[in-house]
């Protein structure tokens, strides 16, 4: 905090309702009066900017140096990396390796409960964080259809199969971006193994509740070892995977091992009756040799080898301040006041986004004649058009979040939040869900409320990791139901006009494990 006092009205009430101005506006820019993400957050931050000046009295070269800081990082590294990660997908696409990827799914079994696992679950966690922004739910819904489903029941069944996977989209940036707030006391990976605590539960149960709305519990008893391997392999290996290496590989590594491991339990075993939603339905699914099955995931192997090494401490060391690669890491001090420094800090190799590019490369080089260099460019030069909006609307909203940071207004917020005791635990995960009910992003999201979770926590002396982490699955929860999700699953079946259908049929579900993470958050505080 820059400013002289986060109480500058002498009523923590009163400024913390001033410090409140920039969340609500946002939130009703987005609802009320319809505003596109970009025009809303512009909108915020030139309001944020002024309240920064009055009351909050920040001095105009700290508030200056706040905007560009959010701005760059929002850049770089979340831009870079998402940037690399929806590129690679592309490639995978235009080189016809996709093609082959879901023909080698839809192979495994007829069974419809077999393929609903396989691909809403599986491969749409895996695309989740290989890609995130409404790829999975497009991708698998227009899958599932395409396989015999009822198009909404296919899009419906997807945005659930998305609570198991929506806290770590795109190599894991709603969680990794924890860090670049430099909150007291709590880091990414911190959030990281706090996820621990919750997130298992939704991700086991998740595999059984998707069977359970497609054929009840006949389904399940029917399924059931296929359903015990891949709700375990998944949740064992999400848990291990967010604990001991981080939020990056938490959606690439346990949906690749449990899609692996599905399969070839499906070798050995395959359910005694064969379900399909219309028995008359053939199933036309084109094989593929093994070998053109091992080559088509090649990228996702690679992506999967350089994250790892990335992830490394012994590779991170590498880039610490005189070690080998210092140089080339990149800092800047915009602002200073007193002992305290604003600053950019850019590491052009030892982020993400790098080993994701290397992933990209590779993938170039052995694709061969399928996917040429120009055609590469072009994939890279569309992929920014698309998604430049996006990243400029995470960087307006990471600029808002360091000027309400630096005048104190969250911490105003966390002193007049904190006096619901010792019930508030009850109620962060539903902050979270709103946030991205109304954003859409749990990366939004987690930018906008995680410092105010944080604050909180350390006022009620809990670990701020348990309530940060609460407000990310909370969040997750809302990715089922939230207008852009449901806006992406009805365009991608073809049902644009219904999303009021779909909101319904998936809203339950959502509420329903939005209701299991209150309590257990606060049953948590309560034990730990």
């Amino acid at each position: 905090m820059f400013s002289a006092t986060f109480d500058p009205l002498g009523n923590i009430r009163l400024s913390a309702a001033v410090a409140a101005v920039p969340i609500i506006l946002f939130l009703l820019s987005l609802t009320v009066l319809k505003m596109k993400g970009i025009h809303a957050a512009l909108l915020t931050l030139v309001v944020t900017l002024v309240l920064s000046f009055f009351p909050f009295a920040l001095p105009a070269n700290v508030a200056l140096a706040a905007v560009v800081q959010g701005i760059v990082q929002g850049m770089w590294p979340i831009g870079y990396i998402i940037i690399m990660a929806v590129w690679l997908y592309k490639l995978t696409v235009d080189s016809g390796k996709f093609e082959v990827i879901k023909g080698s799914l839809a192979m495994v079994s007829p069974d419809q409960r077999i393929q609903l696992l396989l691909i809403a679950f599986c491969f749409g966690a895996f695309l989740e964080g290989a890609a995130g922004f409404g790829v999975p739910i497009a991708i698998c819904g227009v899958m599932l259809a395409a396989l015999g489903f009822n198009p909404l029941q296919a899009a419906m069944l997807c945005l659930i199969a998305n609570a198991a996977s929506g806290a770590f989209g795109a190599i894991g940036i709603p969680v990794a971006i924890i860090d670049t707030f430099h909150l007291e006391g709590v880091t990414a990976m911190d959030v990281s193994k706090a996820t621990n605590t919750t997130l298992p539960f939704i991700a086991a149960s998740t595999p059984f509740l998707l069977v359970w709305i497609l054929d009840g519990f006949k389904g399940i008893k029917e399924t059931l070892p296929a359903l015990v391997v891949t709700s375990g392999v998944f949740t064992v290996c999400q848990m291990a995977v967010t604990y001991f290496i981080g939020p990056e590989l938490a959606d690439i590594l346990p949906p690749l091992l449990s899609l692996i491991a599905l399969a070839a339990l499906s070798t050995q075993w395959q359910p005694k009756t064969v379900f399909r939603i219309n028995a008359q339905d053939q199933d036309e699914t084109t094989r593929h040799s093994f070998g053109d099955i091992l080559s088509a995931w090649a990228p996702f192997y690679i992506l999967s080898a350089f994250v790892i090494v990335w992830s490394l401490p012994a590779f991170k060391a590498l880039f610490k301040p005189d070690a080998i690669f210092s140089f080339t890491n990149l800092s800047w001090v915009l602002a200073t006041q007193g002992d305290k420094k604003i600053g950019i800090d850019i590491g052009l190799i030892n982020t993400t986004g790098t080993a994701i590019l290397m992933a990209v490369i590779a993938t170039i080089l052995i694709s061969g004649q399928s996917l040429g260099v120009a055609q590469a460019l072009a994939d890279l030069k569309k992929t920014a058009k698309e998604l430049w909006l996006s990243i400029a609307t995470i960087s307006f909203i990471l600029a808002i979040a360091k000027l309400t940071t630096y005048t104190g207004m969250t911490q105003a917020l966390g002193e007049a939040v904190s006096v619901t005791g010792g019930v508030f635990p009850l109620l962060s995960p539903v902050l979270g869900w709103i946030g991205v009910f109304m954003t859409g992003s749990v990366v939004n999201n987690n930018t906008l409320f995680a410092p105010v979770q944080s604050i909180v926590a350390h006022h009620l002396h809990i670990d701020p990791a348990l309530l940060v982490q609460a407000n990310t699955a909370g969040g997750t929860m809302a990715k089922l139901v939230s207008p852009q999700s449901i806006a992406i699953a009805t365009a991608a079946v073809g049902k644009s006009g219904q999303e009021s259908t779909l909101l319904k049929m998936t809203l339950k579900y959502s509420v329903g494990l939005l209701l299991f993470v209150c309590i257990w958050t606060f049953i948590l505080t309560l034990i730990l």
